[in-house]
This record gives structure tokens, C-alpha cells and sequence, in this order.
């Protein structure tokens, strides 16, 4: 066990820059997550975890062969983490190898989801499905701290593939969109496990270029009063249906 006592120490800097710069995660091909929970998640299910950083007033569980640990003063945890009330542990993992995108039946893609939390919720929730996720190039990072906390550690079980739009309209699979058109379908009426299913963005819903290559519009059914429902939840009811 390492033990670490400076804020200015090379390693918190480099776990501080991994919290705050998605292009700095991407280059260094690494993430970081803050809790137990999570940790666990990682161990059990993921095989390429790295560093472990914990508070010198926690106990860690069984690591792998290889990991480093270090420990800090509970004040640097403090300071370290983006917890209003620290678990009092942090650590990094690898981030995964991309793999080519294989769209198909079946699967959901997620369309410019900016938000963290309803990204990682999405991610949970698919995961708890078994349906496999491809996000657009305007998707928010999946490993960012946000998102891998809203996940739940399915990001260590399941990793979403990335695609290009270009590549999705030009793949010969049917898609069904969700969206507030005339001619929309009751979700319960279509089956969605032919189609690859489109959840738009929170603000500005399916792209322009998706829904004009739909060869379904779909619609949750709701009382007229209401106009929409959250990205994650829309994204559950749509999962559910196609399970």
C-alpha cells in the first residue's frame, strides 16, 4: 500500500484531470469512478481495473493481482472526490477497446442523450434488459464519472458501441423512431424487436436525418395534458416493449 499525504502529488492530478476532461480520458485510455459500490461492480466484472486510491479510514476489499492501491488522509478525499459525502474510495479502470459497431434488430440507439445521468440510467437499464446500446457521435461521454455513477457499474458489464450517423442510415436494418407525429404508431402495436429503435435527444428529440429514414414513428401513449416524458424513462417504457 502506497500512501499519499500532497494534494499536488502527480497521480491526484492526473485522477483530477481523468474527472474533467473527456479528451483527457480518451488519450490516456483510462476512467475513474468514486464508491464502493462500484468498485465491486469493477472487480467482479471487469478485468482491467488499475489504481485504487481509498481513505485511510476504509477497509478494501480483495483486490486483483496487479492493482495499484494507495492510500490518502481523509481530508485529500475530500478535496478528491465530486461526492457531497465521499464513500471514501476512488479508482480507474482501462476504458474498453472499441469495438466496430453492428447494428441490428433489436437494439436501441441512443441519438445526441446529452444529459449524464439519464445516459447512465439508460445504460442501466438496458443492461438489466439485455439489449444491446449504440450511441451517435453526439451522445455524452459513457465514461465519465456522471454516467458511470448513473450506470451502476453497467458500463462494466456491457459496454455501449459508438457509430457514426453516416454508417447507421446507410446499414440495411428498419428504423423505428419515437416521436410526436401525425402518423406515429402505439408503441404496443409494433413489434420492436424488428426494428432499430431511436430515443432523440432531451431537448431537440430525433434528428432530422433518423426520422426522415424511420420506416416507423412511434409514440408512448399518455394523456393528452402531457407532452413528453424524461429521455431514461421514455428509453425504459421503449425497452420493456421490446422485451
Amino acid at each position: 500500500m502506497e500512501r499519499i499525504t500532497s494534494a499536488q502529488n502527480p497521480l491526484l492530478r492526473h485522477i483530477r484531470k481523468l474527472q474533467s476532461s473527456r479528451a483527457y480520458r480518451e488519450e490516456q485510455r483510462e476512467l475513474v469512478a468514486d464508491g464502493f459500490k462500484l468498485l465491486d461492480e469493477a472487480i467482479r466484472w471487469y478485468p482491467k481495473l488499475k489504481t485504487v486510491i481509498v481513505s485511510e479510514t476504509q477497509t478494501l476489499p480483495r483486490l486483483p493481482d496487479g492493482v495499484r492501491c494507495v492510500q490518502i488522509p481523509e481530508s485529500l478525499m475530500q478535496s478528491l472526490s465530486d461526492m457531497k459525502t465521499p464513500q471514501g474510495v476512488i479508482f480507474t479502470c482501462e476504458l474498453p477497446e472499441g469495438e466496430d459497431a453492428k447494428i441490428s434488430p433489436g437494439m436501441l440507439l441512443l441519438d445526441r442523450i446529452q444529459d449524464p445521468g439519464n445516459l447512465g440510467t439508460i445504460l442501466r437499464t438496458a443492461d438489466a434488459f439485455g439489449v444491446p446500446v449504440a450511441l451517435t457521435n453526439g451522445c455524452a461521454d459513457p465514461y465519465s464519472e456522471k454516467t458511470v455513477r448513473a450506470s451502476m457499474g453497467a458500463v462494466f458489464r456491457t459496454a455501449p458501441q459508438r457509430i457514426e450517423l453516416e454508417e447507421v442510415l446507410s446499414a440495411d436494418v428498419p428504423i423505428a423512431v419515437t416521436a410526436l407525429t401525425p402518423q406515429a404508431s402505439d408503441i404496443r402495436e409494433v413489434n420492436l424487436k424488428d426494428y432499430l429503435v431511436v430515443i432523440g435527444s432531451e431537448g431537440q428529440g430525433v434528428c432530422t436525418e433518423l426520422l426522415e429514414a424511420s420506416r416507423k414513428q412511434l409514440i408512448i401513449p399518455m394523456e393528452p395534458r402531457c407532452e413528453s416524458l424524461n429521455a431514461a424513462i421514455a428509453a425504459a417504457i421503449v425497452l420493456w416493449q421490446m422485451k
